[in-house]
């Protein structure tokens, strides 16, 4: 990625404005146009063009697995973000990015993180569904602790599940 500071907008959990009356199941109300929803992510990643200062089309919404949270929720927060990204919306974005074109994307990826206490079947199970997940590499138990052992540079290992993006898209930006 070229000059990563700029290329990257990180939006913890993103709003988005809908442009189109969305059910997210047919027990639900629909979400009325023009209306602000959060989305069921933890973080939205979007690319930009550092140059032209615009943002391109790859968008990655980050899950991170909650305690307590079964495989089944997990994926429908996914599927739910599908559902909103799909009816036509555009970013809210923090100030100091509202120069960029925010409407929405060419291509949203889920990736999902989860810890070392993450149930085996979660992952087990978001292999199966071929999703992109990475394992966080320690597991705390205590704020005390998070602070005294926090890592400076981070080495998440590897993530599966990206055999099927195109690495031209990772590339990007």
């Amino acid at each position: 990625m070229r000059r990563p500071q700029e290329s990257l907008v990180t939006l913890p959990l993103p709003n988005i404005r809908v442009r189109e009356a969305t059910h997210l199941n047919p027990h639900s109300p629909a979400i009325s146009p023009g209306a602000v929803v959060t989305l069921p992510c933890d973080v939205a990643l979007l690319m930009c063009d550092p140059e032209w200062q615009i943002k391109t089309g790859v968008e990655i919404c980050v899950f991170i697995h909650r305690p307590q949270e079964d495989f089944s929720e997990l994926l429908l927060r996914w599927r739910h973000t599908q559902i909103l990204l799909d009816q036509g919306y555009e970013w809210l974005l923090p100030q100091r990015y509202h120069h960029l074109l925010s409407d929405g994307s060419d291509s949203c990826y889920p990736l999902f993180v989860l810890f070392l206490d993450t149930p085996e079947r979660i992952l087990k199970g978001l292999n199966g569904a071929g999703l992109p997940s990475v394992v966080f590499p320690f597991e705390a138990t205590s704020d005390d602790e998070l602070a005294d052992d926090a890592p400076h540079n981070l080495d998440l290992g590897p993530i599966s599940g990206l055999e099927d993006i195109d690495s031209s898209i990772l590339e990007e930006g």
